[in-house]
Formats: structure tokens, sequence, C-alpha cells
């Protein structure tokens, strides 16, 4: 199985606002980007089931000139809140990586 990882050669997570998050994801090349930035495997019930966000409210900005997918979702909890663990949401991408895109 192909994984986020074998076909990104970067991918990250910041805060966007005290409310969202966005997922970036650069892949190695315009094949890759072609076959899985519309993947099914990075939907909305993904990031329902990692993150507690409701999936109806998740974006999708694919970004063909750069190999770039960006998704925002809404935070399960706002920003700086007193269960906040990421102020920044600088880790959140890591359990992205491991995700089965076949």
């Amino acid at each position: 199985m192909v994984k986020v990882k074998d076909v990104c050669r970067h991918v990250r997570s910041k805060q966007a606002g005290p409310f969202w998050v966005t997922f970036d994801f650069f892949f190695d090349g315009a094949q890759n980007f072609d076959r899985y930035a519309e993947s099914q495997a990075l939907g909305p019930p993904l990031f329902a089931r990692l993150f507690g966000t409701d999936p109806a409210l998740l974006k999708k900005f694919p970004v063909k000139s750069l190999n770039v997918l960006k998704i925002s979702c809404p935070r399960a909890q706002p920003q700086g809140g007193i269960v906040e663990r990421d102020l920044h949401s600088g880790q959140q991408f890591a359990r992205l990586l491991d995700i089965d895109l076949d």
C-alpha cells in the first residue's frame, strides 16, 4: 500500500486562525499529485476520525501548479483552550503520514 509519506516530499500542519487547522501535502511530482490529490483516503471521514472535526466543514484546495493539496478543517477545540497540547497545530500532520492512499 502507498502511504502519504511515500508520495509527499513534505507534509505540514499549521493553525489557520483560532478555530481552523490547515494541512499541506507537497507531492513529489505531478504524477503523484494527479493520482492522489483527490483520493477518498484524504477525505472528510479521515479527518473526522483523527481530529474530531465536522466532516461537512472540510475544505480542499488543490494547487496543481505546485503539486500541493491544502486541506482545512475546524479544530475540535479552539486554540489556546485548557486542553491545548499543540498551540500552533505544528505537530498535527504526523498522524497523516502513514495513511494508505490506495
